[in-house]
């Protein structure tokens, strides 16, 4: 101890006073899966048991922002994966991911958390009718992935932190090219954390008023583009559109609920149709408008989207009456947000929508 300088408290040496950004956890694991077959049409692709490795970095929520208190302080993190399928027609992926890890159960020592991601994903060994044909698993090089975890964390140190976790990968294009099986990859997991900071402690929180718009209604007018292959033997990429309006109201500090009415116009329908018309014979209109009703999950000015609908125009029935979507928006300003959806039909990806919209 030297003159002049005041002793700490025990609490205060182990508990620091906490910066606005929030600690850091980084972590290394491996990981080792096996392929779901899923179809019968992969069983010749799901032999082999793929191993991987992750390196990724999180930010520990303390406070700074108001969802952080309303979640219970998930981590946000990035990750960069990379799995060797040890078959010569997958060949390899590479993966980055963003992600929340949210505790389920936390000690000073241990944690139970589970962690959902999203990003994107790189096969340099995509399905090519000369070279690759027999990979109908995956047919793009670049795939959307999501990812979902239980992960629990002990402390072996005051730093360091011994992780296990089971979990599930899926790769897909969401129909942008065919074949498009996708892959699903249960995984375990075994690695090590280093933790900046292992009791993290909050910055003093605000009075927990309500968000202003708690209550109140909304209009979102957006429209969306996206690409998808018709076949395999047709190589091209069609245009399909949409427009939608929906109607909101935010019900706490987590949830808007919705209800709307949008149109969309495949052109690989068209397409479609013109190859199996006979001569003369008149088509029906490709063109579909359908009802839904969703819900927007919050993380301020992140939501997480999912919609069912049910389609009330659809002369040409190439699809179930109904569809599915899930997405991620992020309002940019008050008026302008954009989001990326998954268009899904009975559980089969139909198109990836990039979207632009208002909200009024």
């Amino acid at each position: 101890m030297l003159p002049g300088i005041p002793r700490r408290s025990q609490a205060q040496q182990l508990s620091p006073t906490p910066s606005s950004a929030g600690p850091l956890v980084i972590g290394a694991y491996g990981q080792g899966s096996f392929i779901i077959a899923h179809t019968p049409a992969v069983k010749h692709l799901a032999v082999s048991h793929p191993t991987g490795f992750e390196l990724n970095v999180q930010r520990q929520t303390n406070g700074s922002a108001p969802w952080h208190a309303w979640y219970r302080y998930p981590k946000i993190g990035l990750a960069l994966v990379y799995y060797d399928y040890h078959n010569p027609i997958l060949g390899k992926s590479y993966a980055a991911t963003v992600y929340l890890n949210k505790s389920f159960w936390r000690m000073p020592r241990q944690e139970l958390n589970f962690r959902l991601g999203t990003g994107v994903g790189y096969f340099p060994d995509a399905f090519n009718q000369e070279t690759n044909h027999k990979n109908n698993i995956i047919s793009s090089h670049l795939n959307a992935t999501i990812q979902m975890r239980v992960e629990y964390d002990v402390a072996l140190s005051e730093h360091l932190g011994l992780l296990m976790g089971v979990g599930l990968n899926h790769y897909s294009n969401g129909a942008t090219t065919k074949p498009n099986f996708g892959i699903n990859l249960p995984s375990v997991v075994l690695g090590v954390n280093y933790h900046q900071q292992r009791s993290f402690r909050t910055l003093p929180l605000t009075p927990a008023d309500k968000p202003a718009d708690v209550g109140h209604n909304f209009i979102n007018l957006s429209s969306s583009l996206g690409f998808k292959q018709r076949n395999e033997s047709d190589r091209r990429k069609y245009l399909v559109n949409s427009v939608s309006a929906i109607g909101g109201r935010r019900i706490n500090r987590k949830s808007n609920l919705l209800v709307g009415l949008e149109g969309f116009y495949d052109h690989s329908l068209s397409a479609e149709l013109r190859d199996t018309a006979s001569a003369g014979e008149k088509l029906p209109d490709v063109k579909k408008a359908g009802v839904l009703v969703g819900h927007e999950l919050l993380f301020g000015r992140l939501a997480f989207v999912t919609h069912l609908g049910f389609y009330i125009y659809n002369p040409y029935k190439s699809n179930k009456f109904y569809y599915e979507r899930l997405g991620l928006k992020y309002q940019f300003t008050d008026l302008l947000f954009g989001a990326v959806d998954l268009k899904v039909h009975r559980g089969s990806a139909d198109v990836i929508e990039w979207k632009v919209g208002v909200k009024l």
